[in-house]
């Protein structure tokens, strides 16, 4: 069975984005984009929700984004993409396929195939929704050295506890720090 694994890219008080989005915290380098194009290698198939996915399909396409990450645009506009919306009436960028209805049981038979693992980037809500139902098999967040007092928390919309395992961690030069991590109780799908 394929796995399901979010990256996340975090400050140290627990913020995906400032206040109004901002990210131009993320603290990218050399380092940080070789771990982009390895993690990238792991999986055949990308799953957004619609804002992430919006946001991602705006760039990656795009002549600046082929310019200045070619590595990591082509294979983020080649590889398989689903985008979870009730709102959007079509998803244009290659290779994306939009799921409307029946998410949970459309992500359990995507899991069931043969293939590489799927990886969520960004998506908070679409996680946490995907959390409750037991169909994500790792966290994968990346702490930044960085406090923004304020922000988009990145498990603002969890209702219980959800308690994880740590698996593993690794430290970047630039002090960045990647924690993974498992969540308890996922359900057998």
């Amino acid at each position: 069975m394929r796995n399901i694994f979010l990256f996340m890219m975090t400050s140290l008080d627990g913020y995906y984005a400032g206040p109004n989005g901002e990210i131009d915290w993320h603290n990218v380098d050399e380092e940080f984009n070789q771990f982009a194009a390895d993690q990238l290698a792991e999986v055949d198939t990308l799953l957004f929700g619609r804002v992430t996915y919006q946001g991602m399909a705006s760039w990656w396409p795009t002549p600046m984004a082929k310019e200045s990450d070619p590595v990591i645009a082509e294979r983020m506009n080649g590889i398989a993409k689903l985008v979870v919306s009730t709102t959007l009436d079509s998803a244009d960028w290659a290779n994306t396929r939009l799921i409307k209805d029946d998410v949970e049981g459309e992500i359990a038979r995507l899991k069931r195939r043969p293939g590489k693992d799927i990886a969520i980037f960004g998506s908070s809500e679409l996680t946490v929704s995907l959390l409750r139902s037991g169909l994500v098999d790792e966290l994968r967040i990346m702490v930044a050295p960085v406090v923004l007092g304020g922000g988009r928390s990145l498990f603002a919309t969890v209702e219980d506890r959800v308690g994880v395992e740590l698996l593993k961690t690794r430290s970047f030069r630039s002090g960045n720090v990647l924690l993974h991590y498992r969540p308890d109780g996922r359900r057998a799908v």
